[in-house]
């Protein structure tokens, strides 16, 4: 087997479908496999994915409920996958025309593969400009490493057996962490400009926020985790001090619309998030 497509899910069953005919939509010469990694699903995640068994007949549906989060889902999926290559998606994002492909060709030359990120296809208009993706996104810049986001990343089997996997006492930012510790390794990270996903964001300005604030809570971790690997510090009181003190002029100034509305909570959140991270989790950013 040359390829295992990896979809971590946790009642999805709203959007699976669309992402498995994209996958069954899917030209790819060598012989490749699906696997729904479900991490306890309530709703009809499961019965969806045996529904394309005829369309994707390599398919298969593993139990991953045992710990929650995606981490640990796609540890399961890899442990089960017959694959030289992983590749790694989420199932309420659509991959585009040529994607296994795409990412298969680029691992043929590299470690771990990040693609193109598309975000208009799925979501309303206002939502793209508030994250300011209007021209996509290639590989995430962090400051420090890069990394490939989750729902678009491609890794050699043997590569993510060395680094043991994603890390499952992290519930967000398991894909950062993920593609740093696979360089740090000593292992390559490319891009595959032809392989794109497209990616569905949270739809409410709520979601948005609570997504945010948990993004944030989880950086000072990271920090912890990776500091003594090289990474410098990004974090400080300084900018955290400083969104605080701006937050209600940028605030008024984004009433004008909603997607400016939008940005400035999520920073907010994000800030609030990274504040109370450093509490909970004893860390003093100087």
């Amino acid at each position: 087997m040359k390829v295992s497509v990896i979809i971590p899910c946790l009642n999805n069953a709203s959007t699976l479908a669309t992402q498995l005919a994209a996958l069954a939509a899917q030209q790819y010469a060598e012989p490749w496999e699906v696997i729904v990694a479900d991490n306890g699903s309530t709703d009809d995640t499961v019965a969806i994915a045996e529904q394309f068994g005829d369309r994707l007949p390599n398919l298969r549906v593993v139990d991953a409920s045992r710990v929650g989060g995606s981490a640990h889902a796609r540890n399961v999926a890899a442990a089960a996958a017959r694959g030289e290559f992983l590749l790694f998606c989420d199932g309420d994002d659509e991959v585009g025309a040529g994607w296994v492909a795409a990412m298969a060709a680029a691992l043929e030359k590299a470690d771990l593969v990040g693609g193109y990120m598309e975000y208009w296809r799925l979501n309303e208009p206002w939502l793209v400009r508030a994250y300011s993706y209007e021209n996509g996104l290639k590989l995430f810049e962090s400051g420090y490493l890069k990394f490939a986001s989750g729902c678009n990343l491609g890794i050699r089997h043997a590569v993510h057996d060395a680094v043991h996997g994603f890390d499952e006492t992290l519930l967000r930012l398991q894909d950062v962490d993920y593609s740093w510790r696979v360089q740090q390794a000593g292992f390559k990270l490319s891009y595959a400009p032809d392989a794109i996903v497209h990616f569905r964001l949270r739809g409410s300005i709520r979601s948005v926020c609570r997504r945010a604030f948990k993004f944030g809570y989880t950086e000072p971790f990271l920090y912890q985790k990776h500091r003594n690997k090289g990474m410098p510090q990004i974090l400080s009181w300084k900018s955290i001090v400083k969104t605080v003190a701006l937050f209600p002029v940028r605030l008024i100034a984004s009433l004008r619309d909603r997607a400016s509305l939008c940005k400035v909570l999520m920073e907010g959140c994000w800030r609030g998030g990274e504040l109370y991270g450093c509490i909970k989790h004893r860390y003093l950013p100087l």
